[in-house]
């Protein structure tokens, strides 16, 4: 049977490397200049928006009776935004990361760190994906690349955001650990999850939020992303009605 530290190894690595990056990126924010912060952030953001875009992709892949694959992502994320605007996903969330920076006596952008950070950190393939090895089989490969990953845009937006990006460790432990001791339960009952429909949808809607995320970064406009979290969950329910009927 596997232990718990082997069921979540993935995750605790992954906190260890936000944890120093947001140091590193802490220790360098007076370093910095504000064209030089901005620049960080742009290239972030454009990065950023690529991924999602990449893991949006993925909904081509996925088919359900005569639905194609882009056609159950907008029934989900249309769905998703609005059960997410009725549960107020968005303001609770900030709600906590301005408790947070109440609590810790953060400064500036804090809470807005706190919420792209979280979101970015949580949303992805090797999320899903990783999360499921972890949990079955205590394989933390992908999770320790996405843990290095993690740690590296750390330090970045630790330097744009400040201690903001350190507290979203605390979203981190609880859905990705989450993800990952729920996975050692229902992961028995899905074959090939690398090429699974459901992950697929859950990764492609997943994908749009990521592009919402760094359109916020880029400043092209204010998405709403946090409210479009129910869609993730949606997608595959969708996929399923989709297929039966």
């Amino acid at each position: 049977m596997i232990d718990f530290w082997a069921k979540t190894s993935g995750t605790w690595i992954n906190v260890f490397t936000v944890a120093v990056g947001t140091t590193l990126g802490l220790t360098l924010k007076n370093r910095l200049t504000q064209k030089m912060q901005l620049i960080i952030t742009q290239g972030i953001g454009l990065i950023t928006v690529w991924i999602g875009l990449s893991m949006a992709n993925t909904m081509s892949q996925v088919k359900a009776g005569n639905l194609e694959g882009v056609i159950l992502g907008l029934l989900a994320m249309v769905i998703g935004g609005i059960i997410g605007e009725w549960l107020e996903i968005e303001e609770r969330l900030t709600a906590l990361g301005n408790y947070l920076k109440k609590r810790f006596r953060g400064q500036g952008l804090f809470t807005e760190g706190f919420v792209a950070s979280s979101l970015l950190f949580c949303v992805g393939p090797m999320t899903l994906i990783g999360s499921l090895n972890n949990g079955l089989t205590g394989d933390n490969t992908l999770l320790t690349i996405k843990a290095t990953m993690d740690g590296i845009v750390s330090i970045a937006l630790a330097n744009i955001y400040g201690i903001g990006v350190g507290c979203s460790i605390l979203v981190l432990l609880i859905y990705q650990g989450g993800l990952s001791l729920a996975a050692s339960a229902i992961a028995t009952n899905l074959t090939n999850p690398e090429s699974n429909p459901y992950i697929l949808i859950a990764t492609g809607v997943g994908g749009l939020i990521i592009v919402g995320i760094g359109f916020n970064l880029l400043e092209i406009t204010k998405i709403r992303v946090a409210s479009f979290l129910p869609a993730i969950v949606i997608s595959s329910l969708i996929y399923y009605l989709a297929s039966i009927f």
